[in-house]
Order: C-alpha cells, then structure tokens, then sequence
C-alpha cells in the first residue's frame, strides 16, 4: 500500500535580480532552487500517460516565473512567494523550498546561501 507520494525537484538553476543592495540588484545572481511537493496519493496517475501526473514542467517554470516576477531584495522574500504559489497552483498537501545564492556578498567567504521553507495546505 502506498503511504506517501512526493514529487522532488532539485537543482532548478536561472539568473534573476535579487540582493540586499542596488548594485548586487544591477546583475543578474545565479539562483538554485530545490522543491518537494508531498502529494496526495489519490494523485498519482491511474495510467501511464503525461496528462495525469502533476507536470515537472509547470513546477519549474514556476520556480523561474516568480524569481523573475520583480527585483527582490531577500532570498527569504522570493521562497515565502515561491511557496505559497506552489500551494494554490499544485495539488501538493506540502511543499518545501530550498533556495539557494550562489554569490554570497560577505565580509568573508561563503559558498552559498540556502533559505529552506516548509508549509502545508491550510486543514
């Protein structure tokens, strides 16, 4: 008997205008962005045919659509917005975000920054 079904993304890769300040706005940063969604299994497809599964390409495009949508300022601001999208357009009971910064503007060096968010469908 089948208990969870979830769909994973990873490594969803686009350039988009995000960072704290003007000038790091100015260049297009280099984002990744990891996404899960646990679906109901009522949702997996009766039969082996595109048409009733959840479409891999309709999660990543929105993955880069709301990266693109506007400027962001924080990394936390765009998966807050990612998230929530994928819960009203996806079928998904839960869905987690990792996005992940690959230009991290610090003091000191840092290989990445990575805001990960959780959330669920409202009972």
């Amino acid at each position: 008997m089948i208990r969870e079904y979830t769909l994973r993304l990873n490594a969803v890769r686009f350039r988009a205008s995000i960072g704290a300040s003007a000038a790091e706005r100015s260049i297009p940063q280099d984002l990744v962005v990891d996404v899960d969604l646990e679906l109901p299994v009522s949702a997996l497809p009766k039969r082996d045919t595109k048409r009733e599964v959840v479409d891999y390409d309709a999660v990543v495009r929105l993955v880069v659509e709301v990266g693109l949508e506007e400027p962001y300022r924080l990394l936390e601001v765009y998966a807050q917005r990612l998230l929530e999208r994928l819960l009203v357009e996806t079928p998904a009971s839960r869905v987690r975000v990792a996005a992940t910064k690959l230009r991290v503007p610090s003091t000191y060096s840092v290989d990445q920054a990575v805001v990960e968010l959780v959330g669920s469908r409202e009972p």
